[in-house]
Parts: structure tokens; C-alpha cells; sequence
């Protein structure tokens, strides 16, 4: 056995189900399923009881406690009639769930120690029929059903773990990375967890894979795997570039040198108040921050808002002279979401747009290039513009193009997020909460971030791939 089967095989008995969770999880998942059919007898439509997911197809990872149960109606169900049946089937199935909204509403909650999600869908005919975006999923199930074996299970697990281990597994839109369903279908299509590592070290963007040999249509994404069940849609389509760059960079270190570590998800200890002053006085530079309320939205609306939001300051900030060098956005759950433990739950407590400037005061006056004096009308228009305002140094000439001295809009970074900041493209939720109030906190202030953000702070200050 060489290093990497050992290594392998210590992480496959750590990440496989023992037969005492299987037993118990199957024996849960047919009672929700006895449960929704039984409901579904009551009903004035036929439909029928699915279970899909890894744990219907036995790759899920020891310790993930998650059943899902899919009610499929007939196509030609009224949207509205699909919703209320769904969650009489769903309450009766979980009863102590709760209603939840995708694309339409669903019930979750648990049961008996599970995480369980009653979702209604149309039994449509194929996947591209779909009349709702979760129609998909049924056809996911049976095509993976058909090709993963109990040997290509524990090559799924393997694989899952590792790409939890290095910070990509997961496709919501916090995370930006692969997916359970994507994940079994490179295991599938490269045959294991080693072939798949071989491949991803070598890979060279954009790879396009398409199982079935559809070939449809052109994506514009790193990664593109043509889903078998619907040749239009890429299922990597959220995974972003630097995941899928991050599994080539950490396929290629274990591949030289195979260790568990990579397969341990990595948890910074958080920063105090003066390891974080430590950081800012080796780095020389000058944090600026905008704490608020985060808006009262799920996970998967709440992050591209803060990135929406974090790009706006980022070029505000640099279209001002103050040259950010790496900034970031963090939400933290309240005390209550995070003692319940589920992530789905959340409120949220604070939010912050954390940005490293090199500089956060510049002087008073600017240089402003204008255009060519040979370019005519445009030229003279800038000269007339400044020739008589009596608050510029110029215009004059430097080489062939006009220049002015002007004062700055903005001398330091607090005047701008101060004054302007809705004068940026902000996520609507965000801009909500902001125009309840926010603090902008520069230099040492930012320090007190630690309370909310001390591990944000720590994985910040001690980057990776």
C-alpha cells in the first residue's frame, strides 16, 4: 500500500457511516416517506414519494444528518395548488417543521435527530421539462443511482471530505463551490478520487466535460460539466474561478505529498485586539471598515449583496487615491442562530466591509490630465471648463495635454464613506440596513472588530489558495 491508499484508507473509515448510523437513518427516512404518503391518500391528485440526495445514494459523509424527500405532482398541477399541497404533505411528514421559500415553499425541520427537507416538485417527463428549478433533482438521483456502486461511494466520500478539507465544497453562493451533485459526477466521470486529483492538477481552464455528449450550447465558466439529465445547464455553473483553482493547487500538494490534514477543514483561532495591531504595524497599512446591521435576509441573498456592496466601496475608494490593497465582507449570526446551529435559521447580527487601504488621507489638491491640446473642440471645451474658476492650479501644458491641480473631492477615506457612501452601487438589502445607521471605523478603531469578526480576522491576516 502506498502512501496515499494509506492515507485513503485512514480518512475512508473516519468518513464513512458506521452500520448503526446507516440502520438509523434508513429507518427515519421511511417513516418521513410512510408519513408523506400517507398524507398524499388524503389528497384529490395522485403523487408519489422520492428520496434523493446523498443519503439516498449512500455517499454522504458520517456525521451529515440530512434526509431529503421529494413529493412529485402531476406537470399539469396549478403552481398554486402545488404549493398547498406540498406543505399539507410536508407538515404531516415533518411535524414539527417549518415553512421555508425557494422558488416556492417548502418544510423543513427535524426529526428524530435529522435534518429533513419536504419538497414539492412536478414529475415531469424529462429534466428540460422542468416547471420549477428543483423538477431537476429526481433525474440527478436516478442517473447517479444507475452508476455509483459501493466501491465509487467510498471514491464520492473521499472526495466530498477532501473538498471540505480545502475550503470548496458547498454551491451555495457564500461558498461558490462544488457541489454534492457535481462533485459525484467528476467522481463518476474520472472513474475515483485519485483520477480526479491526477486530473484537476493538470487541469487548465476553461475544462469542459460533458458526460453524455450533448454539446448544446457554450458556457462561459471555469469549469463546465454538461449536466446528463439537461443538456443546457452547466452544474458548475456557480463554482468560481478560484475554486476551481484551489482544487488544482491542493490536488497537486497531495498528490506530492499525501497527508490528513487535508481533509480537516481549516479553523483559525480568532485574533485578539493586539495580535490584530501586530498585523497592522508589520503591514504598514491602514484598515477602514463599515459596521452595520445586516439585513434580515438567507445566506444566499445576504453574501452577493455584501460582495455587490464591497466591490461599490472598493472602487470608490481607489477612484479617490486611497489604493486598496485586499478587502473582504463578513456577517455574523446572532448569539441565537449560532446556538442553534444551523446556518438556514440565521438572523443576522453585524456585517462589516473590511478594507486594507496603503494610504487614508491624501492632500488637499489632485492632478486631473485632461485631453491633447491637437484634439480641438474636446481640447478647448477642458480649457474653458478650469480657464476661469479661480479654484484650479492650471490648466497647463505638460508635453502636448492639458493638466489641472484641483482639489480633491475627498481628502480622506472616513469623508468619503461618511458622505458618499450611497453614491455606490450597494446590494439593495444592504443599502436598507446602512440607511439605518452604520459606523465607519479607521486604523486602530477597527481593532474592535475582534468581538464579532475575530476569525474572519485571523483567516485574513493568514491567507491561503
Amino acid at each position: 500500500m502506498d502512501e496515499f491508499e494509506r492515507v485513503v484508507a485512514a480518512v475512508d473509515e473516519r468518513v464513512t457511516p458506521d452500520a448503526a448510523e446507516r440502520e438509523r437513518l434508513a429507518a427515519v427516512a421511511e417513516r418521513v416517506v410512510e408519513r408523506a404518503e400517507t398524507a398524499i391518500a388524503d389528497l384529490p391528485v395522485a403523487a408519489d414519494v422520492v428520496q434523493v440526495g446523498s443519503t439516498a445514494r449512500g455517499t454522504w459523509l458520517a456525521g451529515d444528518r440530512d434526509i431529503d424527500v421529494f413529493v412529485r405532482f402531476p406537470p399539469d398541477l396549478s403552481r398554486a395548488d402545488l404549493e398547498a399541497y406540498g406543505l399539507q404533505v410536508g407538515r404531516a411528514a415533518v411535524p414539527d417543521g417549518r415553512e421555508e421559500y425557494a422558488e416556492h415553499p417548502y418544510i423543513k425541520g427535524r426529526v428524530e435527530g435529522f435534518d429533513v427537507d419536504c419538497v414539492p416538485c412536478y414529475r415531469v417527463p424529462t429534466a428540460p421539462d422542468i416547471q420549477s428549478a428543483v423538477d431537476r433533482t429526481p433525474f440527478h438521483n436516478a442517473y447517479l443511482l444507475d452508476r455509483i456502486d459501493d466501491d465509487l461511494a467510498r471514491e464520492v466520500r473521499l472526495a466530498k471530505a477532501f473538498l471540505k478539507g480545502v475550503g470548496a465544497y458547498g454551491s451555495d453562493l457564500r461558498t461558490k463551490g462544488f457541489s454534492g451533485y457535481l462533485t459525484e459526477l467528476l467522481v463518476v466521470e474520472y472513474g475515483g478520487f485519485r483520477q480526479l486529483l491526477a486530473a484537476a492538477a493538470d487541469w487548465h481552464p476553461p475544462v469542459e466535460l460533458d458526460p453524455e455528449g450533448h454539446a448544446t450550447r457554450d458556457h462561459d465558466d471555469p469549469l463546465v460539466v454538461v449536466d446528463p439529465t439537461d443538456p443546457d445547464r452547466n452544474v458548475a455553473a456557480v463554482c468560481s474561478a478560484r475554486n476551481v483553482a484551489r482544487l488544482t493547487h491542493y490536488a497537486r500538494e497531495f498528490l506530492a505529498a499525501p497527508d490528513e490534514s487535508a481533509f480537516e477543514p481549516r479553523a483559525a483561532d480568532p485574533l485578539t485586539e493586539s495580535e490584530v495591531r501586530d498585523h497592522l504595524d508589520r503591514r504598514g497599512t491602514h484598515p477602514v471598515a463599515v459596521r452595520f446591521d445586516a439585513p434580515d435576509v438567507v445566506e444566499d441573498q445576504l453574501y452577493p449583496q455584501l460582495e455587490k456592496s464591497l466591490a461599490g466601496v472598493v472602487g470608490a475608494l481607489d477612484r479617490n487615491g486611497f489604493d486598496v490593497l485586499r478587502a473582504d465582507a463578513w456577517a455574523a449570526p446572532d448569539a441565537a442562530a449560532d446556538a442553534n446551529g444551523d446556518p438556514s435559521d440565521a438572523t443576522w447580527g453585524d456585517a462589516v466591509l473590511f478594507c486594507e487601504c496603503a494610504v487614508v488621507e491624501r492632500p488637499r489638491i489632485e492632478r486631473h490630465d485632461g485631453p491633447p491640446v491637437d484634439v480641438g473642440e474636446h481640447a478647448t471645451g477642458f480649457y474653458d471648463a478650469y480657464a476661469d474658476d479661480g479654484e484650479t492650479y492650471g490648466p497647463f501644458l505638460d508635453g502636448g495635454r492639458y493638466v489641472v491641480e484641483r482639489e480633491r473631492p475627498y481628502r480622506t477615506a472616513r469623508d468619503l464613506l461618511e458622505s458618499a457612501l450611497f453614491e455606490v452601487r450597494l446590494g439593495v438589502g444592504v443599502e436598507r440596513s446602512l440607511r439605518e445607521g452604520y459606523d465607519v471605523l479607521v486604523g486602530e478603531e477597527c481593532v474592535t472588530l475582534v468581538d464579532a469578526f475575530g476569525g474572519q480576522l485571523a483567516a485574513y491576516f493568514d491567507p491561503r489558495p
